[in-house]
């Protein structure tokens, strides 16, 4: 039997929707509660709406016999920065929910949990 996932504490990072710097990974540090934890739970919840449209999108110009090749390759590039960014949210709420993350530090949604000290 798994062990229960355990929250993290009030003191480790959570991993924003969003990039800083040359495409580093931004971190906030707290309870979840702040002004910048609130603005990244809307963001994420932005990225999640766009990728379902974005996915509706695909299915119509995948089952459009007159969809071109550039077309297609235009969707798909969407579909791979959408999909990037549904990634990024899923990892940050696991990790907030203390699934361990395994990705390496050069991985394109960025490098996983940091821990602090008390």
């Amino acid at each position: 039997m798994d062990a229960p996932i355990s929250e993290q504490p009030p003191n480790a990072a959570r991993l924003l929707p969003w990039a800083g710097t040359e495409g580093r990974p931004c971190y906030v540090i707290g309870d979840g509660h702040g002004k910048v934890s609130r603005e990244a739970d809307k963001v994420e919840a932005l990225q999640l709406g766009m990728a379902y449209e974005l996915l509706d999108h695909a299915d119509d110009m995948v089952a459009d016999d007159t969809s071109t090749t550039v077309q297609l390759r235009h969707v798909a590039a969407a579909l791979t920065y959408s999909l990037r960014d549904v990634h990024r949210v899923a990892r940050s709420r696991g990790l907030r929910l203390g699934i361990p993350d395994d990705f390496e530090p050069g991985h394109p949604s960025g490098p996983g949990l940091v821990r602090l000290r008390p």
